[in-house]
């Protein structure tokens, strides 16, 4: 029996240590299962939709995270004051935080999500890539370890051979990273990523590997249960980006061949094996052109792009996570799942995408979400609500499902269509423009989708485009009105003629 196995411990009341969207979403799931639940909030929050929804609600203190959300020995105290035994983090604030889970352990509660040393591990790219190599994963080429000395590391750059990533090794987002073309430039930018690194992170420890030119990003969902039984549920395609975070995702990539699929699915299955992991966690890879794949790192909790998998799959990944936190075994094996159909996930966020996806704030004075057959919304907020500064901007994610691809891109730029919201600036023009876009539609594209092929002025055509459209059709319209006033108008005299010579 694995070291992490425990006997079954029913949850029968769970705290949300998050907020927003993915906390109504967890708590939907609990509510289906018979869970009380219990919300957190900030004083931002006091009028949050998560809030209403939760069974019981606690404020853990002003608006700023680093003073709410961020602080794990409130979070602790609400589970006291509550009775919740366990904690489901969501994403993002401290579900990766190995003290927190810790914490949480030394509380005597429960953290749906796996151990805090798997956590730790999985936390450190290099630690990471050392539990990784156990099991033979592929990996691009580059240091094994972190590098302190400037010329010992560009020598091993120019071995490796230009152009090569310098990457911190803890963290994440895009921050402590810097691509290097040539080695001239090599000293100054690995200053600068170090330099990145320690602000962003407090941990300066950067490494090298090539740089894959044109890489897609391809993850893998895993699940594993505190009986050692550990299972893929396939993947993502995660490659449309911008400042490397994504913004659209799909499930099955559009690329990937059935022998990669379970090649790569066997890969995320030993990377989780490697650190006894228990949850939902995923692991991702960089796919280049020859579709040969390398291991980046493992995120240890939910991600935000989970919907599109429990669409192709039928699995509630909030439900698996919470009975492995109970102790269940999986109830289902690897032979068990199969894909059926095809998910695309838009990331809406009060973003402009014609000013460099600059964050927006302001009031939703209207918010109206799509609806119709195979649309999903998982938001967290309604008209007349505020999107506060304080926290992440996404408003909420948009889910289309159909039997194939085709079908859920046609769904989405319908779905984008109907979606209203105005008061602020959103993604959702540009996400109807990656769908419309022929290297998108067409699955020949990579993480530089974004740099290559949008422009802000390409949102001004659409807007141009479908303005045209309309007044087009209004026109139309009104002249078959008039047509038909004036039939009637001509029928009317008509008779009326008739009848006044019968008389």
């Amino acid at each position: 029996m694995p070291e992490n196995s425990k006997l079954q411990t029913p949850i029968s009341k769970l705290l949300i240590a998050n907020r927003g969207e993915i906390a109504l979403r967890i708590m939907r799931s609990a509510k289906e299962m018979g869970i009380k639940t219990v919300a957190v909030f900030s004083e931002a929050d006091r009028n949050a939709l998560h809030v209403r929804y939760a069974d019981e609600a606690v404020c853990i203190g002003p608006a700023p995270s680093n003073q709410s959300y961020l602080v794990g020995e409130k979070i602790i105290e609400a589970c006291k004051l509550t009775g919740a035994q366990a904690i489901h983090p969501g994403y993002g604030f401290l579900s990766e935080n190995a003290a927190f889970a810790q914490l949480v352990a030394d509380a005597g509660l429960i953290l749906v999500g796996p151990s805090p040393q798997a956590m730790e591990i999985m936390g450190n790219k290099l630690s990471a890539k050392a539990a990784a190599l156990k099991y033979n994963i592929p990996m691009v080429p580059g240091t094994e370890e972190a590098i302190t000395d400037v010329e010992e590391a560009k020598q091993r750059a120019i071995e490796v051979g230009f152009p090569i990533l310098i990457k911190a090794a803890a963290g994440g987002g895009g921050k402590g990273m810097r691509i290097v073309e040539q080695a001239s430039y090599f000293e100054e930018q690995m200053q600068l990523a170090v330099s990145e690194a320690t602000s962003a992170f407090g941990d300066g420890s950067v490494f090298i590997e090539r740089y894959v030119t044109s890489p897609r990003h391809i993850e893998i969902q895993v699940l594993g249960d505190t009986h050692g039984n550990i299972v893929h549920l396939f993947e993502r395609e995660c490659s449309v980006q911008r400042r490397h975070q994504k913004v659209v995702e799909e499930a099955p990539s559009s690329v990937l061949t059935e022998e990669i699929r379970q090649r790569m699915g066997k890969c995320a299955v030993d990377v989780a094996r490697s650190v006894n992991y228990t949850g939902a966690g995923t692991v991702e890879f960089i796919l280049d052109e020859n579709l040969d794949f390398f291991f980046l790192e493992m995120n240890t909790r939910l991600q935000v792009e989970h919907p599109v998998t429990e669409l192709i799959t039928g699995i509630d990944l909030v439900k698996e996570q919470i009975k492995i936190a109970s102790g269940e075994k999986l109830s289902f094996s690897q032979d068990d799942l199969k894909i059926s159909g095809h998910a695309i996930e838009l990331r809406v966020y009060a973003e402009d995408p014609a000013n460099n996806f600059l964050p927006d704030i302001g009031t939703l004075q209207t918010y109206i979400t799509p609806q119709g057959n195979g649309v999903r919304v998982d938001d967290g907020f309604e008209q007349g609500m505020e999107i506060p500064i304080y926290y992440d901007p996404m408003i909420a994610k948009l889910i289309t499902y159909g039997k194939d691809r085709e079908e859920a891109m046609v769904g989405m730029v319908r779905a984008i269509e109907e979606y209203d919201i105005t008061g602020i600036e959103t993604t959702l023009g540009f996400g109807k423009f990656v769908m419309q876009h022929e290297a998108f539609k067409t699955g020949n594209f990579d993480t530089h989708f974004v740099a290559k092929y949008f422009k802000p002025e390409s949102l001004k055509v659409q807007d141009q485009t479908e303005a045209l459209i309309a007044a087009v059709m209004a026109a139309k319209l009104f002249q078959k009105k008039d047509v038909q006033l004036n039939d009637t108008t001509k029928q009317s005299t008509s008779d009326w003629r008739k009848n006044r010579l019968k008389y």
